[in-house]
C-alpha cells in the first residue's frame, strides 16, 4: 500500500481520530493533527505534526491545510461554518474522508428526525458540489457507547459487591454495535488508498443484539450479575441533563422505531479489511477494566 501525501486528521484526540493517527503512523504515512489547543498535542505521537485550528473559525484552518493531500473530517462544531470550511477544503486539498452517519440507510433506526443527520446531509452535499474526491464512512451504533451509557451504573456501589442494575429504556431494541477500532481501520484504509474515492461505507458490528443482551454480555465478561431494568421514556427524559434533551429525544425515537425489527447489519468492515469485525463481546473483554469499580 503506497502512503499518500500528508493526511490532516481532525478530531485528532477523539477515540476514532486518535486510533486513525496510530494506524497511519504505523503504516509510515505522514500525519498532521488539527488540535484546538497546543497542549492537547502532548498525547499524540512525537512524529505527528500538530497545528492549532478550529472548525468554527475557518480562517484558522489555512495553515493546517497547507500542503495537505487528504483530510479526515470529523465535524464536531455547530453548522454555521460548514460552507466556509468546505470552501477552505476545496481551495487546499483534493480528497476528504468524512465521518458521517447512516442517515441514508432504509432502516427505521436511522430514519428518525435528527438534527445531526440533517447537518451531515448538508455537509455531504457541499463536499460533493465542491468537486472533492470523497469517501463517506458511516458507523452505526458504536460499541463504546456502552461505557458512556452504562459505565457509571456498572461501576456503582452494588456493582462493586458483585451485582448491579442498569436502568435503561427499550431493552428489546436491537442494534449491531461496531467497535471504534474497526471504524478507525476503515478510515485509515480509505486515507491510504486512492481506490476508495466515491466509497459510501455503512459500518456495523457482525451481530444484532438487543440492549438487554448487551448488558448481559457485559455481566458475563465482568463476572458479575447485571440486571437490566426497563426504564420508561418519561423517566429517561426526566433523568437526562436539560442540554441533552435533543439527543435523548432522538435516541428514544430511534429505539422505539426499531422494536420488532432486526438490527441493520452490513459486511462492509470485512469487505474492506479482509477480516471480520470485532464482536461486542470482544470489545467488552478488551475494555473490561473501564467498567470495574475503583
Amino acid at each position: 500500500m503506497k502512503p499518500p501525501d500528508t493526511c490532516l486528521i481532525t478530531g485528532a484526540t477523539g477515540r476514532i481520530g486518535r486510533a486513525v493517527i496510530d494506524l497511519l503512523t504505523d503504516a509510515g504515512a505522514p500525519v498532521r493533527a488539527l488540535v484546538h489547543r497546543a497542549e492537547s498535542a502532548a498525547t499524540l505521537p512525537a512524529t505527528v505534526e500538530t497545528v492549532t485550528g478550529d472548525l468554527t473559525v475557518p480562517d484558522s484552518l489555512d495553515a493546517a491545510l497547507r500542503g495537505i493531500g487528504t483530510v479526515f473530517l470529523v465535524w464536531t462544531a455547530p453548522p454555521d461554518t460548514v460552507a466556509a470550511v468546505v470552501d477552505r477544503l476545496a481551495a487546499h486539498t483534493r480528497r476528504v474522508v468524512l465521518l458521517s452517519a447512516p442517515h441514508r440507510t432504509p432502516h427505521p433506526f436511522f430514519q428518525q428526525p435528527n438534527p445531526v443527520a440533517a447537518l451531515f446531509a448538508d455537509l455531504e452535499g457541499l463536499i460533493t458540489t465542491a468537486g472533492l474526491g470523497t469517501t463517506i464512512v458511516r458507523p452505526g451504533m458504536l460499541a463504546s457507547n456502552a461505557l458512556l451509557w452504562w459505565g457509571d451504573a456498572i461501576r456503582g456501589d452494588r456493582a462493586s459487591r458483585g451485582d448491579g442494575v442498569v436502568r435503561w429504556p427499550y431493552g428489546a431494541a436491537e442494534t449491531a454495535p461496531v467497535d471504534d477500532r474497526d471504524v478507525a481501520a476503515v478510515v485509515a484504509r480509505s486515507l491510504l488508498d486512492d481506490g476508495h474515492v466515491g466509497g459510501d461505507y455503512v459500518l456495523t458490528g457482525p451481530e444484532a443484539l438487543s440492549q438487554a443482551e448487551q448488558v448481559e454480555i457485559l455481566g458475563t465478561v465482568l463476572g458479575r450479575r447485571l440486571t437490566y431494568e426497563e426504564l420508561s421514556p418519561d423517566e429517561f427524559r426526566r433523568d437526562a441533563p436539560i442540554g441533552a434533551r435533543p439527543a435523548v429525544d432522538m435516541l428514544l425515537a430511534a429505539w422505539q422505531a426499531t422494536l420488532g425489527h432486526p438490527a441493520y447489519v452490513t459486511s462492509t468492515v470485512e469487505d474492506i479489511l479482509g477480516a471480520p469485525p470485532r464482536t461486542f463481546r470482544q470489545w467488552a473483554t478488551d475494555h473490561a477494566a473501564a467498567f470495574k469499580a475503583i
